[in-house]
């Protein structure tokens, strides 16, 4: 754990790739093999499931420490992080022990079932053994909170340097259901021949935003141009009548899907598509809204299967009658897609439509109806790219339509966490209705560390009401907020709802009283609502 703790810290203090390259690759030289495991499970998001819930941990703490609940709650406050507040209030341990990262997560697995004072014990029996650091990283494993600034891109990379590995390779083999107490690192990342595993995805093949103007990119004819889709981007696989549905971010989402579960069963045994789950009815997507009613639900009523349908919208084939397709051309790629779609005839599955366009003037033209297709924009792919593995530039691009915006009025201000903690990063926003300001969206990104520390500044100084980490602000602040979509929401103040709200910038230019009215937003509601 000592060797894990170090490998955090030196991640979280520098924002350098190459650092954190370095950092890895250290570790993996010289770390165990099954805390090799281990680490590649927790920064691929396989973390162990919580058996003790925080109010517990925060008992437990001022306990042992002490002090009072509301000295707890006022440091808390202050470090903006349960796991760093409680490591720090602890006292020094007295008797450490250098276990490693897989004895103490196992030990924490452990914990599932017993009673509430047997976990207490063993809790505070594991907090004596561990240094400051070492409780950090425990209780973060502990609450499910453990996160850092690594990406699955950056440790299939480190992986594949460390042992001198195909980084591609690397990225299929730590993809799928795999656990780290049902395999080894050898058997996962060494070893020549791989267990079959007929629920494994392929990694993604991810667009880069477009970056110059249409005409560079060359003649309009050698780009497959589709509508970018607003749905959840997924992998469906059907091999030997099983069926599996990935979304991107590597969760297994089948029981989510049942009719295109049912669907996947008619389709050749070792199909791979990738696609794009979306809420459809009638031959077109439906709002973007009907899809999340059905997503974080434990179980599916009919209720919902029926108001919220949804079809798999392929662009692509990855695998068919169980052959790698990827090293085709998307020409070729394209034309087994349209032959298989034909052959299952399912309304459960769409192929994704071409755009066909004259040239780059009429493309950017026909941009305009992509809200009300329910799409994003376009893809560009070049029809000769075969599908590559991550985020590359060259061959596909996405041209994403600008997004809505309005003016906002600063109304509620919240202290961020971990390095923001003792500032107010997190806002609440309002729009006129009448002469009060309605709150409308909270937004959490878009200024800059010179822009945050001004405003903090604001806040702090003209704070009219407290409701513990809230502050009421005197309205003075005005901000551009920028979403891709509005719908109506009963469960806002205001009745709506912004999907991806965030600040676009400052309106130092702008007087309160300028800003919008929920009379424009409602405006953009009937024109552009999903």
């Amino acid at each position: 754990m000592r060797h894990f703790a170090g490998l955090y810290m030196r991640l979280d203090q520098s924002n350098k790739t190459s650092d954190k390259l370095e950092a890895l690759r250290d570790y993996f030289l010289s770390a165990e093999e099954e805390d090799r495991l281990w680490t590649i499970a927790i920064f691929t998001g396989r973390r162990p499931k919580r058996q003790v819930n925080t109010r517990l941990l925060r008992a437990w703490s001022c306990e042992w420490s002490g002090i009072p609940d509301w000295l707890f709650e006022e440091s808390y406050q202050s470090v903006g992080d349960l796991a760093e507040t409680i490591s720090l209030l602890l006292p020094p341990a007295e008797q450490l022990q250098n276990f490693s990262l897989s004895y103490w997560i196992c030990y924490l697995m452990d914990l599932e079932n017993l009673e509430e004072e047997v976990k207490k014990e063993k809790i505070l029996k594991a907090w004596q053994a561990l240094t400051k650091e070492e409780r950090f990283i425990f209780i973060k494993l502990m609450t499910g909170g453990f996160r850092i600034g690594v990406s699955q891109n950056l440790i299939t990379q480190a992986v594949a340097e460390t042992f001198g590995l195909e980084k591609t390779e690397v990225a299929h083999r730590i993809m799928g259901a795999w656990k780290p107490f049902n395999t080894t690192f050898e058997e996962l990342i060494l070893s020549k021949r791989q267990s079959q595993d007929l629920s494994k995805p392929y990694p993604f093949f991810l667009a880069y935003p477009l970056e110059k103007e249409l005409p560079t990119y060359g003649e309009i004819s050698d780009w497959q141009i589709e509508w970018k889709w607003d749905g959840i981007r997924g992998q469906l696989i059907q091999r030997e009548g099983q069926v599996f549905i990935w979304s991107r971010g590597e969760e297994l989402v089948t029981d989510k899907f049942p009719e295109l579960s049912a669907m996947a069963l008619e389709l050749p045994s070792g199909t791979v598509l990738d696609g794009e789950i979306t809420a459809f009815s009638e031959g077109k997507p439906l709002p973007f809204s009907l899809l999340q009613t059905r997503i974080g639900r434990k179980t599916l009523s009919k209720k919902i299967l029926k108001e919220a349908p949804v079809s798999f919208i392929a662009y692509d084939i990855l695998e068919y009658s169980g052959i790698d397709f990827r090293k085709r051309s998307l020409k070729d790629r394209r034309l087994a897609l349209e032959n298989l779609v034909v052959e299952v005839n399912n309304s459960n599955l769409e192929i994704s439509p071409l755009v066909h366009a004259f040239d780059w003037d009429h493309l950017t033209s026909l941009q305009s109806q992509s809200r009300i297709r329910m799409a994003e924009g376009f893809m560009l792919k070049k029809s000769g790219s075969v599908y590559e593995t991550g985020r590359k530039k060259g061959s596909w691009w996405k041209w994403k339509i600008e997004p809505l915006t309005i003016d906002g009025v600063l109304l509620y201000a919240q202290k961020g966490h971990g390095r923001r903690a003792d500032l107010y990063t997190d806002y609440t926003l309002a729009v006129w209705e009448g002469d009060k300001l309605v709150p409308f969206a909270k937004s959490y990104s878009g200024l800059t560390n010179a822009e945050i520390s001004e405003v903090d500044k604001y806040v702090k100084q003209n704070t009219l009401e407290k409701f513990g980490p809230v502050r009421t602000v005197k309205p003075g602040l005005v901000f551009e907020i920028a979403f891709e979509g509005i719908q109506e929401s009963p469960r806002h103040k205001s009745g709506i709802a912004l999907r991806f709200p965030r600040i676009q910038r400052w309106r130092k230019d702008k007087p309160i009283e300028e800003a919008n009215s929920l009379e424009d937003l409602k405006s953009l509601l009937s024109v552009y609502g999903r």
